[in-house]
C-alpha cells in the first residue's frame, strides 16, 4: 500500500478533486506542491487517519478551505500556501484546525481567507510555524497567541498583510525565540503602541515592526535602556516605567512636550539610581533638562 507520495515540482495540470479520489487509506505523506493543479478540493475529504503531511502549495487551487484536520486526525504539517493566478482558498478557517493537538506546521499564506484568528489558537500546543499572511483576516488578535507551542516551540509567526487592528497582545512578546511578522495590517491606525517587550525583542528572536516609530517609539526604547542600566528595579519610585502600554510621557519623572511626544525633561532626583548611565540617553535629542 502506498505510504508516501511526492509529485512536487512538476508541471502537472489536473483538477485537484480528481487527484484525491481513491487515496490509499494508509498514506502518511502527500506532497503535490509547485504544479498546476486547479479547482477546488472536496468539502468532505476522505478519512486518512495516518496522514501526517499534506502539501499542495504553489498551485492554482480555489474554493472553500476544507476542514483538513477533521479528515486527517493526526496531521502534523499542512501547507496550501501561495495559490497562483489570483485565486486561492476562501472562507474562514475551521474551528477544528485550532483544536488540533498534532499540528506542527500550518501554512495558509497567500490565499483569500476571511474571518478571524480566535482564542482557540492557544490550543496549538506543538506548533512551530504559523503563517496566514496575505489573506483577508481581520478583527483584533487574541492574547492566546502567546500560548501557541506552549510559548516555546513556535519559531515563526506571520500574520502580515491582513486587516488585523486593535492592540497587539503583550503575550506575543513572550514567544521565546520566535520571529514575529505583523507588517501591513491596521495597528498603526490606533493610538496604542505595540507592547514594550515585543518592541525591544527581549524574548522574541525578531519583530518586523521594531523600527516602526509609531508602534515602537525610539524615545521609549532609549528610556528603557536608561532604566535597565541604572538598575530601575531598585529605584525608590519607578511608577509606570517599562509598562507594556503606558505612554512613556507618563513614566515617573519624564516630561514630554508638543504633539510628537518628544521627551524634553527627565527628573529622577532622590530616586535611588545606581549602576551606570546608558549611552541611549544620547537618543533623547529633544531633551533640554536632565536631573539625576
Amino acid at each position: 500500500t502506498l505510504r508516501f507520495c511526492d509529485v512536487s515540482n512538476n508541471v502537472i495540470q489536473q483538477d485537484a478533486a480528481d487527484l484525491l479520489e481513491n487515496t490509499p487509506p494508509k498514506i502518511k505523506q502527500f506532497i503535490a506542491s509547485n504544479n498546476q493543479f486547479y479547482g477546488s478540493l472536496p468539502a468532505s475529504l476522505d478519512n486518512l487517519p495516518k496522514l501526517r503531511q499534506f502539501e499542495m502549495a504553489s498551485n492554482a487551487l480555489s474554493g472553500i478551505l476544507p476542514d483538513f484536520t477533521e479528515s486527517f486526525a493526526t496531521l502534523q504539517e499542512l501547507d496550501v500556501s501561495n495559490q497562483k493566478n489570483d485565486v486561492g482558498f476562501t472562507g474562514p478557517i475551521s474551528d477544528n484546525v485550532w483544536r488540533s493537538l498534532s499540528l506542527q506546521i500550518l501554512n495558509l499564506a497567500d490565499n483569500r481567507l476571511t474571518g478571524t484568528v480566535p482564542s482557540l489558537v492557544g490550543n496549538l500546543a506543538v506548533l512551530e510555524v504559523f503563517d496566514v499572511s496575505n489573506n483577508f483576516l481581520d478583527s483584533s488578535l487574541p492574547s492566546e497567541l502567546g500560548m501557541i507551542g506552549g510559548g516555546g516551540s513556535l519559531k515563526h509567526l506571520d500574520l502580515s498583510s491582513n486587516a488585523f487592528a486593535g492592540t497587539i497582545p503583550f503575550q506575543v512578546g513572550q514567544l521565546q525565540g520566535a520571529s514575529v511578522f505583523l507588517k501591513d495590517n491596521r495597528f498603526q491606525n490606533t493610538s496604542t503602541t505595540a507592547p514594550l517587550n515585543l518592541c525591544l525583542e527581549r524574548e522574541v528572536n525578531e519583530f518586523d515592526l521594531a523600527d516602526d516609530a509609531t508602534l515602537c517609539p525610539p524615545e521609549r526604547n532609549a528610556l528603557s535602556d536608561i532604566y535597565d542600566s541604572a538598575k530601575g528595579a531598585e529605584w525608590t519610585n519607578g511608577s509606570l516605567w517599562l509598562d507594556e502600554y503606558a505612554s512613556y510621557c507618563d513614566w515617573k519623572g519624564v516630561t514630554c512636550e508638543d504633539d510628537m511626544n518628544h521627551v524634553v525633561k527627565v527628573n529622577l532626583t532622590n530616586n535611588g539610581l545606581s549602576g551606570r548611565l546608558s549611552e541611549s540617553i544620547g537618543n533623547l535629542t529633544f531633551m533640554t533638562e536632565l536631573d539625576l
